[in-house]
């Protein structure tokens, strides 16, 4: 069964990180749901944490995160490279199909199981189907205009909404 994706984008400006996701679950060419949430806040609500790929396997990510988190005392940069070297080397963990988008208020970092642990320079990632809109749309906003994180990370999202078939406007947004 064919499913296509989210759209993720992180916002990271003037020392404030938004994370956005919209809401929409797409199997084939079905919508089934149209308030997912995934976006969520993980470690006493100092990590904020995104995904893009199969709900079930990013659930998982998420579980497996928030333990490597509890175990580094929050440490995000710390847990993400513990996740991303399990997500590699442990067999159960390696057919897991989706990637993380993760913020703290010092870091954002984009993990995945190809062993990517990728800080953009710029301070914005977008990844799932609408993930490169997102981010073209957020680029342009972040250049040229003197919008916060939030309310870039919400204009580029329903810029995304326009163009992505796999993209709605239930967006879930979470600053840090």
């Amino acid at each position: 069964m064919e499913s296509h994706g989210t759209t993720i984008l992180a916002v990271r400006k003037d020392g404030q990180t938004a994370v956005a996701g919209d809401g929409q679950v797409t199997i084939q060419n079905a919508i089934l749901k149209h308030g997912a949430r995934k976006v969520r806040r993980l470690y006493q609500d100092r990590v904020v944490a995104g995904f893009a790929g199969a709900a079930g396997d990013a659930l998982a990510l998420f579980e497996r995160f928030e333990g490597k988190l509890e175990e580094h005392a929050g440490n995000l940069p710390r847990a993400a490279y513990e996740l991303v070297k399990d997500w590699r080397t442990d067999r159960s963990l390696r057919r897991l199909e989706a990637l993380l988008v993760v913020a703290d208020k010092e870091h954002l970092l984009l993990v995945s199981g190809n062993g990517d642990l990728i800080e953009p320079d710029d301070g914005l990632i977008g990844i799932g189907s609408g993930g490169p809109y997102a981010l073209a749309a957020a680029r342009a906003l972040s250049a040229h205009t003197d919008l916060p994180a939030e309310q870039i990370a919400r204009e580029a999202m329903n810029i995304a909404a326009d163009i992505c078939i796999y993209t709605n406007r239930e967006l879930t947004v979470e600053v840090v």
